[in-house]
């Protein structure tokens, strides 16, 4: 028998989240963003559900291909654009739209040989300070590209920083928003701008509408404003579950301790469930006593310490739940409620983006039918 453990993919749940997505921006094209193979959920298990896209995001070339072979004809953007001069020739074959950000990109450009000018993003730095031209160096770059025979259409993109929250008092892309109009106005081209937060929170804003948004970390029901609003009040889904079963019980008695380090110590008479799921799964080691889980649907809680291949939890109050109970890790039980991995990391001193990429190989996955 494999081990207890299993990560489950829910195709229906994603093409929801990306259907919600189109609904906050009615007007503008979708991204579907799959880098980090799919946010951890698999690049090939999520094709299918978001094929309703106009086109998919991604940074690496290997994921790009598979795209490819996958059958997707449409547009495939390099959101951190090229690493080196010869990933052009991949771009020109594949068809492959993409970012540019620094001035080698260009160069790497003005050197290439093709029979087909490429369609490129450039992204402006207009505070997140990570990747693009500063506003002032911009308008350069922009008419550097827009002099190449190998470029053809330049389209216009930025990142925000706060969309997820305030800062200093006002909406987390006032300073940006401002900064990126001032210098793009009169600029043509296509827009992107806003990510899974910004297509939330701000879609109704004129200014901050574009072309094409990029639905991240949403399209896999993760909150990006999470503590400020869950997944109920964006109507999104979980698209994937992680699930386990409780493989030993123990009973405890007042005194007695739990896992290594013995940082749990039971005040009372305890049944502790041992769960077939540890940090060699992805599950987070620093995920202290009190993260929350659903065991047989219903809620509860860990205790101890997360060791590499196992993890306890209490089942005190769950007179039903014992041996081959199933533990739900994050995502929706086979009961059909929910715990919200956003809960989840937020217990465990992290954010949900991080829980989804670290599932590890060893976990099977299984991809549920998609519902039409």
């Amino acid at each position: 028998m494999p081990r207890p453990i299993q990560a489950l993919i829910h195709p229906s749940h994603l093409a929801h989240n990306l259907a919600r997505a189109r609904a906050c921006t009615p007007d503008a094209q979708i991204w579907a963003v799959v880098k980090a193979n799919a946010y951890g959920h698999g690049v090939a298990n999520v094709f299918e559900a978001f094929r309703a896209a106009d086109g998919f995001a991604l940074l690496d070339l290997d994921e790009a291909q598979q795209l490819r072979e996958l059958g997707w004809r449409g547009p495939i953007l390099l959101l951190e654009g090229c690493f080196e001069a010869r990933d052009l020739e991949l771009c020109s074959r594949l068809k492959l739209w993409h970012t540019v950000h620094c001035e080698q990109q260009i160069d790497w450009l003005a050197m290439h040989k093709t029979h087909e000018p490429h369609r490129v993003f450039l992204k402006m730095n207009s505070g997140m300070n990570r990747l693009g031209f500063t506003p002032q160096a911009f308008r350069a770059a922009w008419t550097r590209l827009n002099a190449l025979p190998q470029v053809d259409e330049i389209s216009l993109m930025t990142h925000f920083s706060d969309a997820d929250a305030q800062r200093f008092g006002e909406d987390g892309i006032a300073h940006q928003r401002a900064v990126w109009a001032e210098a793009t106005h009169d600029l043509p081209g296509e827009r992107s701008l806003s990510n899974s937060a910004a297509t939330l929170r701000y879609n109704q804003q004129p200014d901050v509408r574009a072309d094409w948004v990029r639905a991240g970390i949403m399209s896999y029901g993760g909150v990006p404003d999470y503590p400020e609003h869950d997944m109920a009040y964006w109507d999104l889904l979980p698209g994937m579950s992680l699930r386990a079963k409780v493989i030993a019980v123990q009973h405890l008695q007042p005194g007695d301790s739990v896992g290594y380090g013995s940082t749990f110590v039971a005040d009372r008479p305890m049944r502790i469930g041992t769960v077939a799921c540890g940090y060699a799964d992805g599950y987070p080691r620093h995920a202290g006593s009190g993260t929350p889980v659903l065991v047989d649907g219903q809620p509860s809680r860990t205790v101890g310490r997360v060791s590499m291949d196992m993890l306890a939890v209490d089942l005190s109050e769950l007179p039903s739940a014992g041996f081959g109970s199933e533990v739900t890790l994050w995502g929706q039980s086979s009961k059909g409620s929910v715990l919200s991995i956003d809960e989840v990391a937020r217990a465990a001193g992290t954010i949900g983006y991080e829980l989804m990429c670290a599932v590890t190989r060893r976990v099977p996955v299984q991809v549920e039918p998609l519902k039409a």
